[in-house]
């Protein structure tokens, strides 16, 4: 029993769709720092090439004209504070929307992973998080090792490709202290999307895996446990006897219905051992309905209900079968058994107007 135990709480099962769900509801989602960084990265990159030459071009315009025309600015009262005022504008215009990339490079790495979630759970404190023995596990975890692996063949690669691409550029790197400084920005501008393009290539091979990595650590911490993947079948679904109880209470009912009901048939059809079929028919009615039915020990409860009230009982065992196996209490009988129904209750009919039963 102790095998068994423990075989249960082993989390072997792969886990179900609202596992994973409640798992998002709580901010426990797969999340990749590697990734987020090589967004923000390529967003920096695209920021740059598109919109360095405009926002320098508007700064130094700015800057040109403060100090072409320093000579008159007011630095006495109010003007001092409208000065800093038109300064701050004029630099927000300029990087207004390099930020704005940049801020949509961020939420974008994160919608890539996993849907936006809003969750104050996470930000709970935790008393675990202050025990030394869960730090130093957290210190000496594989998550931990993996970091540190990812930190080191980043420097190394992005080391290595850096200094391949700039050894070439060493004599021109060199040169640029005797270079006029107009000519500086285009030479710094074109080596530095030069350098963020290497780096956005090489992290982005080093995001897929880590992604993949990260996935598989999620997706086996999710795993559930026989025992858990049952008790959410339970939750669920119901607890199996409760279940069987309640529609053990639910057919005693309709069957307490159905024998209520017999008294105002207009006949009842057998099979005289094993089906009976209570149909009751009045003028208007567009055909028969039935209003009880059963096998066995049912059909014989309708059959003695019907004989204690003197409802008709006519024996015709193909028609009792069909009707059984095709209509439901509470409905119409389908077209197919007009016909046969009809040529009963006309039988029934007749038998009343010559005072038989």
């Amino acid at each position: 029993m102790a095998e068994e135990a423990g075989d249960e709480s082993e989390k072997t099962e792969d886990p179900t769709q609202k596992h994973l769900d409640d798992a998002l509801k709580r901010g426990d989602v797969v999340k990749s720092q590697e990734v987020n960084t090589w967004f923000i990265i390529a967003g920096a990159t695209l920021a740059i090439s598109a919109f360095a030459s405009s926002s320098s071009a508007s700064l130094s315009t700015m800057l040109r004209g403060l100090i072409a025309n320093s000579y008159q600015i007011k630095m006495d009262g109010p003007a001092l504070p409208g000065l800093f005022h038109k300064i701050g504008v004029e630099m927000l215009a300029a990087i207004a929307l390099p930020f704005l990339v940049l801020m949509l490079a961020a939420l974008a790495g994160n919608l890539v992973q996993h849907r936006l979630v809003f969750t104050f759970e996470t930000m709970a404190p935790k008393l675990s998080k202050l025990s030394p023995v869960a730090g130093l596990k957290r210190l000496f975890s594989l998550q931990a090792v993996a970091n540190l692996a990812k930190g080191l063949i980043k420097i190394l690669v992005l080391g290595a490709v850096l200094a391949a691409l700039m050894w070439p550029e060493r004599e021109r790197m060199m040169a640029l202290v005797r270079t006029d400084p107009g000519a500086l920005m285009p030479f710094i501008k074109t080596q530095t999307l030069k350098m963020l393009g290497a780096v956005v290539a090489m992290l982005a091979v080093l995001a897929v895996g880590d992604y993949v990595f990260q996935y598989r650590r999620w997706y086996e911490k999710q795993k559930m446990s026989l025992r858990e993947v049952k008790e959410e079948f339970r939750n669920q679904e119901g607890d199996p006897t409760i279940k069987g109880k309640l529609r053990q209470m639910r057919q005693a009912r309709m069957r307490k219905r159905m024998i209520a009901a017999v008294p105002k048939a207009t006949v009842v059809i057998t099979n005289p051992t094993h089906y009976a079929i209570a149909l009751q028919y009045e003028r208007g009615m567009e055909a028969p309905l039935c209003l009880a039915k059963g096998v066995d020990a049912l059909a014989l409860k309708i059959r003695e209900v019907a004989t204690e009230h003197a409802v008709p009982i006519v024996e015709n065992p193909p028609l009792a079968r069909a009707l059984h196996a095709t209509v439901e209490v509470d409905q119409m009988i389908p077209p197919e058994h007009y016909k046969a129904v009809a040529e009963v209750i006309g039988y029934v009919m007749k038998l009343r107007r010559t005072g038989l039963r």
